[in-house]
This record gives structure tokens, C-alpha cells and sequence, in this order.
């Protein structure tokens, strides 16, 4: 069980409480191991896989594992960490989401060892009586110290009673599935420990809850997210994965390295940066496609990118016919900004260079008297030529 528990621990931020868990897993009977996912967008990125990295090892010790739809609780939306409340889908989009959900979690999980449940099943079920016995398990003040409503409350910003309710209602699937161990992000530390307390309230072993953390995104700086821009969707093309990796921080590696494979980080510390992010970016790809794909996009990457000047082999061209352009517009009709506004807001944030220097005038002309070297962000070019 030392060994298990040794698998168990990697990459965690916390484990409510390591003894209990030390207890559960001495009984050698397989665990039920609770993931709840509200299908409130469709695609899954790196970031979200930390969680289902976590259960799949569990999974291969044995465990099985519950995994919650929340079709119910999407329609109210998880408060936590939000500093206004979330927009209500319609049960369409929630039904949508959820069949892409789960096509992109089993690429990950084994489904025939997973249990599948929407909680809808129970809560469709419930009456008024029930749903006010429920909120009976908790107190304003109580939901008040978690740091998002907190936070929103002193801003006067309108917190519903539904969102109140959220937690306890994630809380009650732990009762309905008896779970005996949740796994969530930090963010949703709240929410696990509510699970333990109403478990507790309704006569069942409290789980034990082990939160992961949240990756930053390839800028290094902020969670992964869509929102940011900073995300690496596991349904993208291999090569955006595997550019996307090869793009991140040192540092920031050997996180990935921890919270997404199972390798030995001594050995990964070991390894040029670039040979283990190129390592890295190559599992990645074949985890999600396969390992011909992997050696293909591998290969590519080399070509394209494989200079020591830091310049792409290759690089698109682009003939301009006026003799002097505006710059947005010029990132614009490159295909290196979607419009003007990207355009602006790319180089307002440091991210255009030509011929090597990094712009910061969006309002700058460029005289088309020569050949220039046009690069957005660290991966994408475009050679500028006078037609």
C-alpha cells in the first residue's frame, strides 16, 4: 500500500486526510473514486486532464471510478472562483456538451472500468421539502467564507441563492454515489469539503478529498483557459499541441512533466530543456492521436523550426503591392491577426517582432522597400516582399 499511496500523492496539493485515505486503501477493496464535471463548454484542455491523469491511476490500481455528470447542477452554474455568476445554458447545449465530454474524457479514462451517472437522475427526483431539508446542512455564514463569494458580497456584486445552493447540491451526489475519495482542483476545495460534511450529516464515511493544482496556460503566468488564450486543447491539430509545448517555460515543464506523465523528474531535470519539452510534446500527441502521428508532427517540427538562429527553414510569403502599409493592417492581411483589433491588441501586449525587434506602436506605417520578417508570438511568421 506504501507504493500506492507513493502514486497516489504525486502532483497533489493536499490529501483530506492522508490517514483516513491510508485507512480506506488497507481494506483492499477498490475504492469508489467520485469526478464530477458540469458539461458547461464541450472541449477539454490540458488543464482539465490533471484531474483525469490523477483518476487514471487510480483506475490502474484497481479503483473505479464514479464519474458525475452534472447535467442538473450545469444549469446553475459552479460559483467557485467567479467573480459574477455564470450564464445559464439551455438543457440543449448541457446535453451537447456532455456527449463531447465524455468522448474526449475516455480518451483518457477506460470506460469499461468507469461508472457513468448524470445527476439528474436524482435531482429531477427531489421535491421542494426535500431541497429545503438539504439547504437545512449549511449556513449563510458558512458559504459566506469562501473566498469567491467573499470577494463578491464586499464589491456589492449579486450573489443568487442558487449559487448558495450549488456546493450542497455538488455535495449530495457524494451521498448519492458513496463515494469514498473526490478529486477536484483547488478551486473546487470548497465544494469536496462539503461533500465530507453532509456524508458525515447523513450517517457515511466522509471522503477523503485530494486536490490538484491548477496548470497555468503557455503563457506561464495565468490557469489554463479558454478565456486566456493560453490553453492547449486536446482535440487541436497535433502540430498546434505539439507547438504549443514546445513554446512554454523551462519551469513550467517539469510542471507539466509532474502533473500530466508519470516520468521520473530526476531524469527530466537531467535533460536539455528542449529535448524534454520536444519528449514531452511528443507523448502529449501520441496520447491523443498516435505514436505514427507523434513521429510525424515530431519530424515536421524539426524541419520547420530546427534552426539555431531561431527562424523557421521555412517561411510563408507575402507580396504587398503598396509601398508603405499600416501595420495592423499589415498583420491582418498576412494572416497573422484575425482583425484589427487582434491585430492591436497583439502588439499592445508585446507579441509582434520584425526582422527580430518587437513592435509596441500599433499607429507605426512600414515602408515596403525591402524584405521583412513579420513573427506573432514564438511559432508563427510570415517573409514580407515587395510586389
Amino acid at each position: 500500500m506504501a507504493k500506492d499511496l507513493e502514486i497516489i500523492s504525486r502532483g497533489t496539493v493536499e490529501v483530506i486526510s492522508p490517514e483516513e485515505l491510508k485507512k480506506k486503501l488497507d481494506r483492499r477493496k477498490p475504492l469508489r473514486v467520485k469526478f464530477g464535471a458540469d458539461p458547461t463548454a464541450p472541449d477539454i484542455h490540458l488543464g482539465h486532464t490533471v484531474v483525469l491523469q490523477k483518476l487514471k491511476q487510480f483506475q490502474d490500481l484497481g479503483h473505479k471510478i464514479v464519474f458525475i455528470i452534472g447535467d442538473f447542477t450545469a444549469r446553475i452554474g459552479d460559483p467557485s472562483e467567479r467573480s459574477e455568476a455564470r450564464k445559464p445554458l439551455t438543457i440543449e447545449e448541457i446535453k451537447k456538451n456532455a456527449k463531447t465530454y465524455q468522448e474526449q474524457v475516455f480518451k483518457i479514462l477506460d470506460k469499461g472500468k468507469t461508472e457513468v451517472v448524470f445527476n439528474s437522475e436524482w435531482f429531477d427526483k427531489m421535491s421542494l421539502s426535500d431541497v429545503m431539508r438539504l439547504s437545512s446542512h449549511s449556513t449563510v455564514a458558512q458559504m459566506l467564507a469562501r473566498a469567491d463569494f467573499k470577494e463578491r458580497f464586499n464589491r456589492e456584486v449579486d450573489i443568487s441563492i442558487l449559487e448558495f445552493i450549488y456546493p450542497l447540491l455538488q455535495a449530495y451526489d457524494s451521498i448519492q454515489v458513496k463515494a469514498d475519495v473526490e478529486i477536484g482542483g483547488t478551486d473546487q476545495k470548497f465544494n469536496l469539503l462539503m461533500g465530507r460534511q453532509l456524508q458525515r450529516d447523513f450517517n457515511q464515511e466522509p471522503q477523503v478529498v485530494i486536490t490538484m493544482p491548477l496548470l497555468e496556460g503557455i503563457d506561464g503566468v495565468r490557469k489554463m483557459s479558454k478565456s486566456y488564450g493560453n490553453y492547449i486543447g486536446i482535440t487541436e491539430s497535433p502540430q498546434e499541441i505539439y507547438g504549443k509545448i514546445m513554446s512554454i517555460s523551462d519551469p513550467l515543464m517539469v510542471k507539466y512533466y509532474e502533473l500530466l506523465t508519470e516520468e521520473d523528474l530526476d531524469k527530466v531535470k537531467k535533460m536539455h530543456p528542449r529535448q524534454a519539452k520536444a519528449e514531452l510534446a511528443g507523448k502529449i500527441v501520441q496520447r491523443y492521436y498516435d505514436q505514427p502521428e507523434a513521429k510525424k508532427t515530431s519530424d515536421e517540427f524539426e524541419i520547420v523550426f530546427g534552426s539555431t538562429m531561431g527562424l523557421p527553414r521555412k517561411i510563408e510569403e507575402v507580396i504587398i503591392r503598396e509601398k508603405k502599409i499600416w501595420v495592423v493592417d499589415l498583420l491582418v492581411k498576412a494572416g497573422l491577426a484575425t482583425s484589427k483589433n487582434e491585430a492591436k491588441r497583439l502588439i499592445n501586449q508585446g507579441s509582434v517582432k520584425i526582422n527580430q525587434n518587437r513592435i509596441k506602436d500599433s499607429d507605426m506605417d512600414l515602408m515596403i522597400d525591402r524584405e521583412y520578417i513579420l513573427q506573432v508570438g514564438k511559432r508563427k511568421f510570415r517573409r514580407i516582399m515587395q510586389g
